[in-house]
């Protein structure tokens, strides 16, 4: 029987944001209860709220806003792998018990994902250009992650964005994949077609096969 794992965090006010993102706010407009025939609301939130994915535009000066990324990249198979690292840089030798042949997209395990929503790391393992290099000689399109970033907290060069990008590998982060066991599936995490964003919340579904 197909199962379907929900790997996006909740996005709620209780949901923790990057220090000094907008907040996320829920207003309702009409109201059923006041003789309206439709409850409406309206919200507002970052385009990095929760899991989301990047846009080049984010990090780089001529990169496309998210309307410009390749959608192929966020559907089809990608491989969940746990890896046991708790803080500092992340480079191949943390794979080395993992074999990579064939995964389009990969999506890293941390203990992030044990983390609730209201709770934000400033310290994690962050990937690294060296990674990025190693993914792309893989023929990875797509890196998925359950930390908030794919630099150090404190990175301002933000390098690995910046290699990742020049590779062409999408950028999906805030990932959560608790209870997801390692294995390959279908990923579905398409981002919205908003004109002009730096980024974009997915509802990121893995789909055993």
């Amino acid at each position: 029987m197909v199962q379907l794992y929900d790997i996006s965090r909740l996005v709620s006010p209780r949901l923790t944001l990057w220090p000094g993102d907008a907040s996320f706010k829920v207003e309702q407009i009409l109201d059923i209860e006041t003789d309206n025939y439709v409850n409406l609301t309206k919200f507002c939130m970052g385009p990095h709220t929760g899991t989301h994915t990047d846009a080049p535009w984010h990090t780089e000066k001529d990169g496309g806003d998210i309307t410009t990324v390749p959608l192929d990249h966020y559907v089809g198979p990608a491989q969940v792998v746990t890896i046991d690292t708790k803080h500092g840089p992340l480079t191949p030798a943390a794979f080395a018990d993992h074999d990579l042949t064939g995964a389009e997209r990969l999506l890293i395990h941390t203990w992030n994902s044990e983390l609730p929503d209201d709770q934000w790391p400033e310290d994690f393992p962050y990937p690294t250009p060296e990674l990025a290099d190693w993914l792309a000689d893989l023929g990875v399109i797509l890196l998925g992650v359950d930390l908030p970033t794919v630099d150090a907290f404190d990175s301002t060069e933000l390098a690995c964005h910046h290699r990742l990008n020049y590779h062409g590998i999408s950028i999906v982060e805030r990932l959560i994949l608790k209870d997801v066991p390692d294995g390959i599936y279908e990923l579905i995490a398409l981002p919205l077609k908003i004109e002009g964003l730096c980024g974009s919340p997915v509802r990121a579904v893995l789909r055993t096969l």
